[in-house]
């Protein structure tokens, strides 16, 4: 039988269950602005779901209540069976940006959640190599940040992320800020990954021909304050292609997607 993550306890439910979740945040004169309004959704484990919606909408903010960063006003949230009120070890999250040090090198970048967990064993440095290979920077081990490409810091903040096993990866936008081919080749780098380690992922997006191309399933945000629209069960086969994007069925699912959005009626 499957052993639970360390650190999360058995349970019959879902991966993740967030029920009824709202946001409050108070304002200066005293009244409050309503960033979520009774969000619920249903993380399976292994599950890959977008979160998609136009910026400002709240997506981020749901996503900080799913790490721990940020606590709900009122609801559930819950992984594991677990209620989650603070960052976890088992979480790893990816920004916009790399936000790499520039004074460490790439491996020593990327081994240094070990550091902080006091992990650093042979074994975690044999995994950290082991992705450096599995997302092609074999050989830039020993450069620094400002001698990387955008796209290749990006790789290097995914290592760093799945260093310590994580069962949770949380992305917000990672790939927002990189030219067009790049944000490509980096979405066959995460369905590889998520290939090979299994892991859990709930992905920040506007870009509705992202959100279906990576996903599962996409979850569509309606304007603030935030609630799901509706989910879109994604049906296109894996290992995802890149011609796939051009196909009819790709094309009915962006319909979809922006009628939802409020895009086409």
């Amino acid at each position: 039988m499957e052993q639970a993550p360390a650190g999360l306890a058995p349970s019959p439910e879902p991966f993740g269950m967030f029920r009824d979740v709202e946001k409050r945040f108070a304002l200066g004169d005293g009244s409050h602005l309503k960033a979520i309004e009774k969000l619920s959704l249903t993380l399976e484990k292994g599950q890959l779901i977008s979160l998609l919606g136009p910026s400002g909408c709240g997506k981020t903010t749901f996503l900080r209540i799913v790490a721990g960063l940020e606590r709900a006003s009122s609801g559930e949230v819950r992984i594991e069976g677990k209620s989650v009120s603070e960052p976890h070890p088992d979480f790893a999250f990816v920004f916009q940006q790399p936000n790499l040090m520039p004074w460490r090198t790439v491996l020593e970048n990327i081994l240094f959640p070990l550091e902080i967990r006091r992990e650093k064993t042979p074994q975690g440095v044999a995994r950290a190599r082991e992705l450096v290979e599995l997302v092609g920077l074999a050989g830039f081990e020993d450069r620094y940040p400002s001698e990387l490409s955008g796209g290749m810091q990006q790789r290097v903040a995914l290592c760093r992320a799945l260093v310590h096993d994580a069962k949770l990866l949380l992305m917000d936008e990672p790939f927002g800020a990189l030219d067009e081919l790049k944000r490509m080749e980096m979405h066959d780098l995460l369905l590889s990954i998520r290939a090979r380690t299994g892991v859990t992922v709930l992905f920040v997006t506007h870009s509705i021909s992202e959100a279906i191309y990576l996903s599962d399933t996409v979850a569509v945000f309606s304007r603030r304050p935030a609630t799901i629209r509706d989910l879109i069960q994604i049906a296109l086969p894996y290992p995802r292609q890149s011609e796939q994007r051009y196909g009819a069925e790709f094309t009915r699912y962006e319909h979809e997607a922006s009628r939802l959005l409020g895009i086409v009626r």
